[in-house]
């Protein structure tokens, strides 16, 4: 399968007073991608269904930083699905800049449901979700 690549321009106000993207706007890069990953796939990170409310909320995240960037730097965001568990997604985030490493991030999410409004639960991801990501692995 073709890898996911989502890209995205550096804006001024993401970088510090240095004129560095600021590492927190990584994890929102991240999320960016995320989305357009699954939407690619029909799907989404949060939707109702029947009265009941879905989602992949995260449950760990981490990111390594390789070289910095700056305002108006375009990156390559590769998305790679590593893991497709029972309950839980695990991705792995490749920034690239110019074909250089940038930065290498993941990101665990766990599918959860609420119903009428009650607390989330976890859940297993059913078949009808596990064969729109399972190409991807």
């Amino acid at each position: 399968m073709t890898p996911f690549v989502y890209t995205r321009r550096v804006d001024f106000g993401e970088t510090d007073m240095a004129g560095i993207m600021h590492f927190s706007n990584y994890f929102r890069y991240m999320e960016a991608a995320e989305s357009a990953f699954l939407r690619a796939r029909g799907l989404s990170v949060n939707w109702a269904e029947d009265g009941v409310q879905y989602g992949f909320p995260r449950v760990s995240v981490a990111c390594d930083y390789v070289r910095p960037v700056k305002f108006e730097d375009e990156l390559q965001i590769t998305v790679v699905l590593e893991k497709l568990g029972t309950k839980s997604v695990q991705y792995r985030y490749e920034f690239r800049r110019d074909g250089l490493d940038i930065a290498l991030g993941r990101i665990t999410a766990v599918l959860c449901r609420a119903i009428h409004h009650g607390p989330f639960e976890s859940i297993a991801i059913p078949g009808h979700i596990r064969i729109l990501l399972e190409p991807s692995i």
